[in-house]
């Protein structure tokens, strides 16, 4: 028995030991067709609206050694989103070390309970990350809360921004689900 037939005998044995499971084939028709499904007519707008209050989001990176990273990041909650976001940190971080080797980051988004236990937004974002070192973009940027972290505002040495270029948005809110063109 050569490879080929060695494959085909393990996936029908498979079959036939879980035939409930899909096969790799069909789970990718089924997700293909599915995503065309979950486009929406919610626009960018309506979910920026709908995200306007999330104060937090949770910015995934791969580490040098491959690993996931996360940690959270504050969303300076009253900042209108338009697919694009911003981020202040430290220039010794380690989530600036790993988007300069690798830009293909993650943000995670999760809004607060409706009434009457109605389910929370949550939204996901991929993008592309970048190191930002200029303080006219670190003043448009700047709200006073991140005086917290950072005492000397934008003057602060060793101060960066992260900016996170949104290619794919995907949301939940417990009725209804999609993707959003960025």
């Amino acid at each position: 028995m050569d490879r080929g037939e060695s494959f085909v005998a393990d996936v029908t044995e498979f079959r036939r030991l879980h035939p409930g499971l899909l096969t790799l084939s069909a789970w990718a028709t089924r997700s293909a067709t599915r995503r065309e499904d979950l486009m929406t007519d919610m626009t960018l707008q309506d979910l920026a609206k709908a995200m306007g209050k999330i104060d937090f989001a949770m910015l995934t990176t791969r580490t040098e050694g491959g690993q996931l990273a996360t940690r959270p990041m504050s969303n300076n909650g009253e900042v209108e989103w338009q697919g694009d976001s911003y981020y202040f940190s430290y220039d010794d971080a380690r989530t600036v070390s790993d988007i300069l080797s690798d830009p293909h980051v993650a943000l995670s988004f999760q809004g607060r309970s409706g009434l009457l236990g109605k389910p929370p937004l949550f939204v996901a974002v991929e993008g592309a990350g970048k190191i930002v070192r200029d303080k006219q973009a670190f003043a448009e940027h700047w709200t006073p809360d991140l005086e917290r972290w950072f005492p000397k505002g934008v003057d602060t040495p060793g101060l960066v921004m992260i900016e996170v270029n949104a290619v794919r948005v995907h949301y939940w809110d417990g009725t209804d689900e999609g993707e959003v063109a960025v």
